[in-house]
């Protein structure tokens, strides 16, 4: 008799919105969700997941306890520690899930079945390879200690360099400029600011240091090229060689393209793609 078709699931969670997938009798069904950082507010997160869950069952036609025995493989921001996956884990009701951070699905999403490297660059970021199956990854340690090359992390580079120039320490450039102007000409406008801004505050502003480097604004180079010679030291750290497949993901990671100066391929999918892939992996594995 042959052997019938797993249910499998994905979870792609985020600080912003929560992507879940479910594949059944061979037809892939989808939601989506509210935010779904464990480490932010875990017990909302949970709530999400679990609903987001419910909501997938009833997609498919299928009572929430069928989904218990399929894999699956989460991929959550705020998954920090293997105490932090733990802890989802037994939260879940999912007898056969893997939690993870999005590292290894984005990564997965993106390269597929093939050997590479991902550069994730969007409000934070961080670095990751496949090589035979195997994911590795780094970075994604967060604005205050990393995220570097990021949206968040260039704006914040950039706002220092500003604040240099108003004291003469640096040179004026147009964007040093632009930004004192868009501040009415009041650096202490620029404190204020950074007194209460978040993340994803910084990160509004960054295509405009990208779109200044490309018009030659030496402040904007500048910044542009610490970024890629950070993500070229996280691909050398990893192990990658040219000749291998980049991938830039994420709102900035393809403006990096040219300050890297390798060739770079598009992403096969999504994360939500990856944890759906990784889950078909584990099924794989258990047979």
């Amino acid at each position: 008799m042959a052997r019938a078709t797993p249910l499998l699931i994905g979870l792609d969670g985020g600080g912003s919105s929560c992507r879940a997938a479910l594949l059944a009798a061979g037809r892939r069904h989808e939601v989506a969700l509210g935010p779904a950082n464990v480490s932010t507010d875990f017990d909302t997160a949970l709530a999400t997941i679990r609903d987001a869950l419910a909501a997938l069952a009833r997609e498919a036609g299928l009572e929430p306890a069928a989904l218990v025995d399929a894999p699956a493989h989460l991929g959550l921001a705020g998954v920090i520690s293997p105490a932090i996956a733990a802890r989802v884990v037994a939260a879940l009701p999912l007898a056969r899930a893997a939690v993870t951070d999005d590292r290894p699905t984005t990564i997965a999403g993106a390269l597929g079945d093939s050997d590479g490297a991902v550069a994730a660059i969007g409000t934070g970021s961080f670095v990751g390879r496949q090589s035979g199956g195997e994911i590795t990854g780094i970075g994604g340690w967060g604005f205050q200690i990393g995220d570097q090359a990021a949206g968040a992390w260039l704006m914040r580079r950039c706002l220092e360099e500003v604040m240099l120039a108003v004291d003469g320490i640096a040179p004026e450039t147009d964007l040093t400029r632009r930004i004192l102007g868009e501040h009415g000409q009041d650096p202490g406008q620029i404190v204020l600011f950074s007194l209460s801004a978040r993340p994803a505050d910084y990160a509004r502003m960054a295509r405009g240091i990208v779109t200044a480097a490309e018009a030659g604004d030496p402040l904007g180079t500048r910044l542009m090229t610490e970024g890629a010679d950070y993500i070229r030291a996280g691909l050398s750290a990893l192990g990658w060689h040219p000749g291998e497949a980049l991938c830039l993901t994420g709102g900035l990671g393809p403006a990096y393209a040219r300050w890297l100066g390798v060739p770079v391929v598009a992403a096969k999918g999504s994360a939500l793609d990856g944890a759906l892939l990784l889950a078909a992996r584990a099924a794989e594995a258990s047979a």
